[in-house]
């Protein structure tokens, strides 16, 4: 029933996405992030849903008669370039067959973001897509977080079978960068309802990430909360939400959790962690014997630690988004990956610089100040966890690309200040010595 259900959502809304092919954004959105085929146990599970609606989507595209402009700013130019270099990397790579394989789907996945840039033109498609996709993760934060009240906090809060989200890890990182989206939400809507809605998912998520039982996760979230406490319009609010989840966390979570958590500051005795920092020696050692290109992708492999590892049978993951980018694209390509989130960043808070005194646009400041505290739960639990080609970050950049993007098209209304009463006074009183026109 639900691969039927799955299917006929996607085949009902493809009409729609010829006409207007930025709905297929949406619908990619959904499908990518929520992943509901693999909720399914039938034919819906490895059909190629995702495959389909590009498709679509690039043929409305081509029918389209409205403008079609990639932004060209300083963010997509690092972009473009540094998918330029994973191609050069992937030339000369060590594992080519699986390096290819893995450069088509990072290549999707570009394709899709840069789709994005040039479909989502107006505020009201932007807001939409925020909308898409929270309400796709917050799904799974949702239903985590019930899962790990009624269960006191005993298995782990995973995602669905093979996606990106499917490990605990990988689920905890993409809730970290959920929240602060919901937040934005709930900053920009006046429904009382959604709202506290809004609130509670919230919650729920974030105990959905401690459920997870990830300690880089857990890292994150810390980074990630105070970041949010930091850039929240109301702080009272913010750290009422946050206080309360620290209650439920601490009334829940059963004796384990916390000695699982307490080994962070053991790692030396976690074998776990030792592998962990194997594998970054690893990629360091690759890289300085290969500092341009780097391994190429799917480098973290036996043969590769047995020629550049520490403990050669000790063989790991990358675990880190920063180290998995240096032993797959060299020095070189952890440059442009690092330059991309900075540039992004600085974007962000030229937004907020800018638009501070402008009512109409503080939708932007707000979704800016958000987005930027996605992306340090993005580079705080990416320490700890390889999804450097993670679709959601790429995503959060092009909000704040495409924020940019659309409040410069807008007209600016500065926000009026109200004139002080002694003013007025002085204003009367100038008027009235003014004396009379014959």
């Amino acid at each position: 029933m639900r691969d039927i259900f799955v299917t006929a959502v996607v085949f009902f809304i493809l009409p729609f996405v010829l006409k207007n092919p930025y709905i297929g954004i949406y619908l990619w959105s959904w499908m990518s992030y929520m992943n509901p085929h693999r909720l399914a146990w039938g034919f819906a599970f490895y059909f190629p849903f995702a495959y389909i609606i590009a498709l679509t989507t690039f043929s409305g595209m081509l029918m389209s008669k409205e403008p079609k402009v990639i932004p060209w700013t300083r963010e997509t130019k690092l972009l473009i370039t540094l998918i330029l270099w994973m191609v050069v990397t992937t030339i000369f790579s060590l594992h080519q067959e699986l390096a290819w394989i893995q450069m088509e789907k990072v290549a999707k996945i570009q394709l899709m973001v840069f789709a994005t840039l040039m479909l989502i033109t107006t505020r009201e498609r932007l807001q939409t897509l925020v909308w898409v996709i929270a309400l796709s993760l917050a799904f799974y934060g949702i239903k985590g977080g019930i899962f790990t009240i009624i269960h006191g906090g005993v298995y782990h809060v995973r995602g669905p079978l093979q996606t990106f989200i499917g490990g605990d890890n990988e689920i905890g990182l993409a809730l970290i960068m959920t929240i602060p989206l919901l937040r934005y939400l709930q900053l920009t809507t006046k429904n009382k309802w959604v709202n506290i809605g809004l609130s509670i998912s919230m919650m729920l998520c974030a105990l959905a990430v401690i459920g997870s039982q990830s300690r880089g996760a857990l890292l994150g979230a810390v980074a990630m909360g105070g970041f949010l406490w930091l850039k929240s319009r109301n702080k009272f609010f913010t750290g009422l939400v946050i206080a309360i989840s620290a209650v439920m966390v601490l009334a829940i979570m059963p004796q384990q959790w916390f000695d699982r958590m307490n080994t962070i500051k053991t790692y030396e005795q976690d074998q776990s962690a030792l592998g962990r920092i194997n594998a970054w020696h690893m990629a360091f050692n690759l890289a300085k014997d290969r500092p341009l290109v780097g391994g190429g992708f799917e480098t973290f492999k036996p043969d590769t630690f047995r020629m550049y590892a520490p403990d050669p049978s000790n063989v790991h993951d990358s675990h880190s988004i920063y180290f998995e980018v240096l032993g797959e694209h060299g020095f070189v390509g952890l440059a442009l990956f690092l330059a991309l989130g900075i540039a992004t960043w600085k974007t962000g808070g030229w937004i907020i610089k800018t638009v501070k005194h402008d009512e109409s646009k503080k939708w932007a400041s707000d979704l800016a100040a958000m987005t930027q505290v996605s992306m340090v739960g993005f580079a705080s639990a990416g320490t700890f966890l390889g999804l450097a080609n993670f679709d959601l970050y790429y995503h959060i950049l092009c909000l704040i690309i495409l924020s940019k993007f659309i409040i410069e098209k807008e007209p600016s209304q500065p926000v009026q200040e109200r004139s002080k009463p002694v003013n007025k006074i002085l204003y009367a009183s100038a008027a009235w010595r003014k004396p009379k026109q014959l």
